[in-house]
């Protein structure tokens, strides 16, 4: 180890660190000792930037959600001035879904981030309360429908990075599932993720469009 290092430190390096040993080893195995190890220096410098491992967590969900939010204020930007508060929302949970895909575990730091009080994941669902406010969502419900639009991007992408090869699986156990379940398995292949990801928002929001009062701004 090099212990004069930790001049050359920045939080920046710490996060990017913390980031690809979380991708490696997950939560329970990713430690200051080990983003130490990655950086080539003595994990007691790291604390001249990062005091511990939760604020490590924080700093990283922070970035993934600004990164999300970046990407979701260039997609809104994008808009034709027209566009109702259903695309506005589909622009902002497609892109969050695209910025946690590119980052292993990143489902996991979102889910975690609003109760690390992270900057990015409020500002996240600050920008979510405000489009369904606009649209006419009431007050009670706004929250319990942002909440949902996040949670359901967090799972399906968690979904999306936890499948793994399963065992083989043989013609006579394929068909003996068919006729077993039928309506399940034949839509288990009528959709790819893409299309079922976008219709299922477009399902969220036509319930949250039940909310709205007559005159309010529609879709």
């Amino acid at each position: 180890m090099r212990y004069g290092d930790a001049v050359k430190l920045s939080t920046d390096r710490i996060i990017d660190a913390g980031m690809a040993t979380f991708a490696e080893v997950g939560y329970q195995g990713l430690s200051m000792r080990r983003v130490a190890e990655r950086l080539d220096v003595h994990a007691g410098s790291l604390y001249y930037h990062v005091r511990n491992k939760d604020a490590l967590l924080r700093l990283m969900a922070d970035r993934i959600a600004q990164q999300a939010y970046d990407a979701g204020s260039a997609a809104l930007a994008a808009l034709p001035e027209e566009a109702g508060w259903r695309a506005r929302i589909e622009a902002q949970v497609l892109t969050l879904r695209e910025s946690i895909r590119r980052h292993p575990g990143g489902p996991l730091l979102l889910a975690d981030s609003p109760s690390m009080l992270s900057p990015g994941a409020l500002s996240l669902m600050e920008r979510l309360l405000e489009t369904l406010r606009d649209a006419g969502v009431p007050g009670e419900h706004r929250v319990i429908v942002a909440d949902t639009l996040l949670s359901h991007v967090t799972g399906f992408v968690l979904q999306e990075q936890s499948r793994s090869p399963g065992p083989a699986v043989d013609r006579q156990d394929v068909t003996d599932l068919h006729e077993r379940f039928p309506m399940t398995t034949a839509e288990a292949s009528r959709h790819d993720q893409d299309e079922k990801f976008i219709r299922s928002v477009r399902l969220l929001c036509s319930a949250a469009q039940t909310t709205i009062a007559p005159g309010s701004p529609r879709p």
